[in-house]
C-alpha cells in the first residue's frame, strides 16, 4: 500500500503561516473574486475561497455579475480593481459564459495582482524561472513533493494533461527542479507505455479513473490533480486510487490531496502580492 501524500494537513500548516503574515500587516490583504453567471460549480469554488480568506485574515471582495453582462462592462470592472489600493489580488472565476473571452479578461488583470498567474507576462516569467507568482495547482504539487522529501532531480516526470492551468506550468516547474519531463495527453500514441516510464506521474486530464494500475511503474510517485464527480456525487480524481495505491510508493488522495493545496497557494499568492505592493 502506498504512502499517502496528505495535502489537507500540509495546507492547514501553510494557511496558519499565511494568517500570521496577513494579520501582521497594517491593513489586511484584499482579494477580489469576480464570478459571472450562476454556474453551481463556480459558486462552490468561490464560496470556498471566501471561507479561506476569512480564516486567513484576508479581506474577500466578491463581484457577482449576471451571465449576460457585456465584455466591456466586465473589462471596466477589472480596470477599476487594478486601480484600487485595497485590492491586492484579482481572480476571475473561469470558465466565463459564452460570448466572453477568457483570455481577453485575464490579460486585462494587472500582472502584479494576477494571483492565478495566468497573465501572459507571468506565464513568460514561469518559463524563464524568474517568477513572482505560480499557478496554484502546480505550486501546491511542488510544495507536496518538497514536504515529503521527494526530489525530482534526475527523475523522469510524466505529466498527463496539457492545459495552461496545470499541465504546461507543471511541466516547466518540474523542469526547473531538474527532472526530465514528458508531456502526454489523450492523443498520445501508446499513452500507457509512456506513463509506465514515470518516476513521478502527474495526472491532470479531468476524466474519472483515467489512469489505471497497469499504466503506472511500480514504486512511482503519483500525483492526482483531477477533480471529478461520480454518478453518486462523490468527489474523485483521474487515478483509480484503490488499484494504483497497491502498486506505487506515494499517492495523493482525492479529496484531501492536491485540492486543499491549490486553495492554500491562492491565499499565499494573495498575501505575497499584498506584501510586494505595500
Amino acid at each position: 500500500m502506498a504512502n499517502i501524500l496528505d495535502g489537507k494537513a500540509l495546507a492547514k500548516s501553510i494557511l496558519a503561516k499565511v494568517k500570521a503574515q496577513a494579520t501582521s500587516m497594517a491593513s489586511p490583504p484584499g482579494l477580489a473574486v469576480v464570478i459571472v453567471g450562476d454556474d453551481p460549480a463556480s459558486r462552490v469554488y468561490v464560496d470556498n475561497k471566501k471561507r479561506d480568506c476569512t480564516a486567513c485574515g484576508i479581506a474577500s471582495h466578491e463581484f457577482a455579475l449576471p451571465e449576460d453582462v457585456s465584455e466591456d462592462k466586465l473589462l471596466a470592472l477589472v480596470h477599476e480593481l487594478n486601480q484600487r489600493q485595497d485590492i491586492h489580488g484579482i481572480l476571475v472565476q473561469l470558465p466565463l459564459p459564452k460570448g466572453l473571452s477568457d483570455q481577453k479578461i485575464i490579460q486585462a488583470i494587472s500582472p502584479e495582482k494576477d494571483v492565478d498567474a495566468f497573465h501572459m507576462l507571468n506565464v513568460g516569467r514561469i518559463l524563464n524561472g524568474e517568477y513572482g507568482f505560480l499557478p496554484c495547482t502546480p505550486a501546491g504539487i511542488i510544495e507536496i513533493l518538497d514536504h515529503y522529501g521527494i526530489d525530482p532531480t534526475g527523475k523522469h516526470a510524466v505529466v498527463v494533461g496539457r492545459s495552461n492551468i496545470v499541465g504546461k506550468p507543471m511541466a516547466m516547474m518540474l523542469l526547473h527542479r531538474n527532472a526530465t519531463v514528458t508531456i502526454c495527453h489523450t492523443r498520445t500514441a501508446d499513452l500507457a507505455a509512456m506513463t509506465r516510464q514515470a518516476d513521478i506521474l502527474v495526472a491532470a486530464v479531468g476524466v474519472w479513473g483515467f489512469l489505471t494500475a497497469d499504466m503506472v511503474k511500480p514504486g512511482a510517485v503519483v500525483i492526482d490533480a483531477g477533480i471529478n464527480r461520480k454518478e453518486d456525487g462523490k468527489l474523485c480524481g483521474d487515478v483509480d486510487f484503490d488499484a494504483v495505491s497497491q502498486v506505487v510508493s506515494y499517492i495523493t488522495p482525492v479529496p484531501g490531496g492536491v485540492g486543499p493545496m491549490t486553495r492554500a497557494m491562492l491565499m499565499l499568492n494573495t498575501v505575497n502580492a499584498a506584501a510586494a505592493q505595500k
